[in-house]
């Protein structure tokens, strides 16, 4: 039986939502989405890590039931620090508390309509012999069909892949999106190198609706609408 540690990462300091971890969403704090479903995924919830560097975030995780030990460094907190560098320093802290785990389940709070389903449905795909199960969507754009590129001599357009001669979007080879919900990591691949470097990956494919990822205002009222109508 695997083992998950969650992390969820949770930096303070969001500029285009200001305090958007905690900002009430239907009436929550969007990292409650989040803290639930780690909850009803895990056996122990030792194996839950908030990592943040913000003491609001932090107390705000721990009114919600979720006891908060470590901290993230300021230094890995900034625009510029890097998800693998936050991954890394979570694995080392749950090393040296003896959390024993055999992947490490990375939960955005963005993603507040993601449902436990989803976190058992990626862990059922994992094994350690792959780098990574990656929630996905289906892309917006398929590369085979409406999705272009410019000629660098003349600035002409010319359809990504293939030949351009589809002229039915459900022929198309299907192309997948992250959708940002759920990233199933092997230890092991994350230490060795970059998220973007693995080439063992796999995806778990979601549905639009529960594909949401808060980046902007609008992506907000998207999320609250779909969430209003479906509560």
């Amino acid at each position: 039986m695997i083992t998950p540690l969650y992390i969820i990462p949770a930096r303070g300091g969001s500029k285009g939502i200001p305090g958007k971890n905690i900002k009430p969403l239907c009436g929550r704090p969007l990292i409650a989405y989040s803290i639930d479903a780690a909850k009803a995924c895990a056996s122990d919830e030792r194996h839950i890590i908030l990592s943040t560097d913000d003491n609001a975030i932090a107390d705000t995780a721990r009114s919600l039931g979720l006891k908060v030990d470590y901290m993230r460094p300021a230094a890995l907190a900034t625009d510029q620090s890097g998800t693998r560098e936050a991954i890394l320093d979570a694995m080392d802290w749950a090393d040296k508390a003896g959390i024993k785990y055999d992947c490490v389940v990375l939960l955005q709070p963005t993603s507040p309509m993601r449902v436990a389903d989803d976190i058992k449905g990626a862990l059922a795909l994992y094994n350690d012999n792959i780098d990574m199960v990656v929630s996905v969507t289906e892309a917006a754009s398929n590369p085979y069909y409406n999705c272009f590129e410019t000629d660098s001599e003349n600035g002409f357009l010319h359809i990504s892949k293939g030949d351009g001669k589809l002229t039915r979007r459900q022929d198309a080879p299907p192309a997948w999106e992250y959708n940002g919900a759920v990233y199933v990591i092997n230890p092991n691949s994350v230490r060795r190198c970059g998220l973007g470097e693995f080439t063992r990956r796999l995806p778990y494919v979601m549905p639009k609706d529960r594909s949401i990822d808060i980046d902007t205002a609008t992506d907000w009222i998207v999320a609250e609408t779909l969430m209003t109508k479906t509560n």
